[in-house]
């Protein structure tokens, strides 16, 4: 690893948005001939679901017109290499696809996505799926090859530089989930995470208007609204979700 690497992890270590993560994290990939990127982790993973896609983080630097259809029109759920994610953990080359079609195995979805993909130019590349001590959690990446590379260059590119890419990923992972993250018209105001902090550390309504110097009527109303934002029917489940998204307890700069 060369100075400028270990120059590099440290920034990542350092950022203090997802935004700024992962534009970092895009430029560094791009350097190594990966220039689209498509990042997803859930918590909601079950044997036969990956969850609310509502939920998802989900990140990318790939063409909407990509995304849309992957992620908008749920491809995900049959594409071979995202099966393969839930299977394993580490990095995986994409030629294991010739060893999918070669194998005859895949279904017609499966197929269908990988001629999306191949329409789309994602056709070499390297997938990393990151280990968890949840069995209700996954994450992992898909790093696109710049367009023109061929499979057998990117494995050549992996054999020189393949753990330093992993480790950037990894940091990246691990990093991601300590920031705040929320979908689009999920995000909190300061009185709503201020309420849901409270409920959090046991406090009753009654507490809460007093700690905060409002009515009960105006706490119910910030509690009312959060779970409107965060799309869920209890505060309990609000207190939950708020805190797998890191919208609780942050500082406001």
């Amino acid at each position: 690893m060369t100075m400028c690497d270990r120059d590099h992890l440290i920034a990542l270590t350092n950022a203090d948005s997802i935004e700024t993560l992962w534009a970092m994290h895009c430029a560094r990939m791009a350097d190594f001939g990966f220039d689209r990127l498509l990042y997803g982790f859930t918590r909601f993973k079950t044997a036969t679901s990956l969850g609310d896609p509502n939920d998802f983080v989900m990140l990318s630097n790939h063409d909407p017109a990509y995304t849309d259809a992957f992620v908008g029109g749920r491809l995900y759920h049959h594409a071979p290499m995202v099966r393969w994610s839930l299977d394993h953990d580490g990095a995986c080359s994409w030629s294991v696809l010739q060893q999918m079609i070669g194998s005859g195995t895949l279904t017609q979805d499966e197929q269908q996505v990988i001629e999306f993909n191949q329409a789309h130019g994602v056709t070499a590349g390297y997938s990393i799926s990151f280990r968890s001590v949840s069995n209700r959690a996954k994450g992992a990446i898909a790093l696109t090859a710049k367009s023109g590379f061929r499979q057998d260059a990117v494995d050549a590119l992996w054999e020189r530089h393949g753990n330093d890419i992993v480790l950037m990923n990894n940091v990246v992972h691990l990093k991601i989930l300590t920031l705040p993250y929320n979908q689009p018209n999920q995000a909190l105001t300061r009185r709503q995470r201020e309420t849901l902090e409270w409920v959090g550390n046991g406090k009753t309504t009654a507490d809460i208007a007093q700690i905060m110097g409002l009515t009960q009527a105006t706490v119910e109303k910030h509690l009312r609204l959060a779970r409107e934002a965060l799309n869920v029917d209890t505060t309990a489940q609000a207190v939950m979700k708020a805190a797998f998204q890191n919208q609780m307890y942050v500082l406001d700069f």
